[in-house]
């Protein structure tokens, strides 16, 4: 096997086999425009789902007064 093998076995994993999803949405675009555009809809709506929760995590962190760790001040 060669580095050239290698790289073209890696490309035809890509191509034949994990871009199958983005060419079903390539093809249902010539379809329905709107119902393409509805995934990239929802993938938005759970990402700032996700950085609000994110935000709220850190928030929450920041106003935490306990103090959390365990070394000796006076050694």
């Amino acid at each position: 096997m060669t580095w050239k093998g290698f790289w073209e076995g890696i490309a035809s994993i890509f191509e034949d086999f994990l871009f199958i999803p983005y060419d079903a949405l390539r093809k249902l675009e010539l379809d329905s425009w709107w119902l393409a555009n509805i995934f990239s809809w929802i993938f938005l709506l759970i990402g700032a789902a996700a950085f609000i929760y994110w935000l709220g995590k850190l928030r929450d962190y920041n106003e935490n007064t306990e103090v959390t760790y365990t070394y000796d001040e006076n050694p």
